[in-house]
């Protein structure tokens, strides 16, 4: 107000009116510019970190900050200040986040590969002899990934079992066999194979046990190899063509659209190399020959 409306010379009336001493208001005084003082220069220091966080694309953290700054300064600009200031603007660190599969991977170097057992021999012609199985992503409008596991019979390419999810749990893989040991009902092939590849979920020491108690021989893909497991990826692929799951809202909707498809792939979708039939109506074929 005092410099506002030019009122210097009436600094002790209005301090004496006010009940505060000359001292303590230019004391006040000093300390508002200086606070002023300090406010433009953050915001001016505020300018060049952004200029330096917008290149880095807000992959950058103080400590990169600082190195920066050292080349572009005189005088650095101590690590203290640019947090501060890094806290004040918000100019927080998109950091990536860490990689869940890590651990997986790490774990399945520690778990037990089985042999290519199947290798490439998909001509089968007995329904239930060799099963192929894997896991697909299913991204989708519910705010959730989720994964979609099935078992596809290599012979009839029937899909005999399949577990929707959103997570990569074991449980995804637990579910998807107790769903093929029932489908299978106690007629196991005396030479049945399920074949995968070296995933995490398929190595894992729990998953082959209960695979032995089926009394299923395991076999795996080469590392890397999708090739060695093709039957299972065209299916995923095809059902990536067919349906729209990005459109599904929920998980209910996203299962709903999965259970609609495999009724209609294995009953109502005929195939050109199944004789022109039906997976269901191929595997009555081929048990009646």
């Amino acid at each position: 107000m005092v410099r506002k409306f030019q009122l210097k010379r009436l600094v002790e009336t209005l301090c004496r009116t006010a009940g505060v001493s000359r001292s303590g208001y230019y004391a006040w005084l000093e300390k508002v510019e200086h606070h002023a003082s300090r406010e433009e220069q953050d915001y001016q220091d505020y300018l060049l970190l952004k200029s330096i966080y917008d290149a880095h694309r807000g992959k950058i953290g103080y400590r990169t900050f600082y190195m920066v700054l050292s080349e572009l300064l005189e005088r650095p600009m101590n690590h203290k200040k640019i947090l501060r200031l890094m806290r004040k603007f918000n100019l927080f660190s998109k950091i990536r986040r860490a990689n869940p599969y890590k651990q997986i991977a790490k774990a399945t170097q520690e778990h037990t590969v089985c042999p290519n057992l199947l290798d490439r021999k998909f001509e089968q012609d007995e329904p239930g002899k060799v099963f192929v199985t894997d896991i697909t992503y299913l991204p989708n409008r519910s705010g959730q990934m989720a994964y979609l596991s099935a078992v596809k019979d290599v012979a009839t390419r029937e899909i005999v079992a399949y577990e929707v999810t959103t997570t990569l749990t074991m449980e995804i893989v637990y579910r998807t066999l107790r769903k093929l040991k029932e489908a299978l009902d106690g007629n196991v092939h005396p030479e049945a194979m399920i074949h995968s590849d070296q995933g995490f979920h398929y190595t894992h020491p729990e998953y082959q046990q209960r695979v032995k108690e089926m009394k299923l021989t395991q076999s795996m893909s080469r590392r890397g190899n999708c090739l060695d497991n093709a039957p299972i990826e065209s299916f995923f692929g095809h059902f990536k063509d067919d349906v729209d799951v990005k459109q599904a809202t929920s998980l209910d909707e996203l299962k709903e659209l999965v259970d609609e498809y495999m009724a209609y792939y294995n009953g109502t979708r005929k195939q050109w190399n199944l004789k022109k039939m039906t997976p269901v109506q191929y595997r009555s074929h081929l048990i009646a020959a």
